[in-house]
């Protein structure tokens, strides 16, 4: 043991200078794990801000569609099961709607990419939610199904609700933070050259350039499904209606009056 710590005490003799970067990168070290603590706890608070907004939203949705089970529709003579799966496959129809309106809308999606993007935790949640109403949802309001179908139907629709509402505010709060400074400018520069390509003054030409430049621009960044493209592309295609009245036609000139062969004289 002497021995160990007479040559430890040789070695920081000798080399005591190393003792400042040591302590600087003991220091930076300890500022990173604080950095990486503060990070963590943000995002535990984050996480529970969204669980009170989900239980909230779930809350809400469960007023909106009435009443909490189906055996509560068996004693209410007011709503049949018929009249509540009408209600569910409006509710469902909507939010379909509102999702397709992002979907199929490029504009949209240039501005909220979140939407689109499966890979955000909440967008995934509500593709989940959406398509586990899709799958209970019952071929029409009149079919046979039992109490707890249409229990299940319920809490399916309501689920779908919250996950949207939850999905398209957070879409909403990040925008295009998630893109890089470059990213951002190319999505900038789609969404003007998209006004350009739906743009009914802009000639033909101008619009399929502006069309071609919009796909450019968007190539990997965000993908456009096929009936985005489509709908776009009948945007693009559409016809220019001239605004300018069309000059009546000229009249017909007269007909010459028929010459009436004269006499031959002998």
């Amino acid at each position: 043991m002497d021995e160990f710590l007479q040559g430890f005490w040789t070695f920081a003799g000798n080399y005591w200078w190393l003792v400042f970067p040591i302590m600087g990168m003991a220091g930076g070290a300890a500022k990173a794990w604080e950095r990486g603590a503060k990070r963590r706890h943000e995002r535990r608070l984050e996480t529970l801000r969204v669980k009170g907004e989900i239980k909230a939203a779930q809350y809400a949705a469960r007023g909106k569609l009435l009443p909490a089970t189906a055996k509560d529709v068996a004693s209410d003579s007011q709503l049949s099961s018929k009249e509540l799966l009408e209600r569910l496959f409006a509710e469902h129809d909507e939010i379909t709607a509102r999702w397709l309106d992002y979907e199929l809308d490029v504009a949209k999606l240039i501005a909220f990419p979140a939407m689109s993007d499966g890979r955000q935790p909440l967008t995934a949640a509500f593709l989940r939610a959406k398509k586990t109403a899709d799958n209970l949802r019952p071929s029409a309001a009149t079919a046979k199904v039992s109490e707890q179908q249409v229990s299940e139907y319920l809490d399916a629709v309501g689920n779908a609700a919250v996950a949207f509402e939850i999905a398209e505010k957070e879409a909403r709060r990040l925008r295009n933070s998630t893109f890089s400074e470059a990213e951002r400018k190319k999505l900038d520069r789609a969404q003007k050259l998209l006004e350009v390509a739906v743009d009914e003054s802009a000639t033909q030409a101008e619009r399929n350039i502006a069309y071609k430049r919009v796909r450019e621009e968007l190539d990997g960044l965000i993908v456009l499904s096929d009936q985005a493209v489509e709908v776009l592309e009948k945007q693009v295609a559409r016809e220019i209606t001239a605004s300018v009245t069309p000059p009546e036609p000229a009249p017909a000139p007269a007909p010459e009056p028929e010459r009436m062969p004269q006499k031959r004289q002998d």
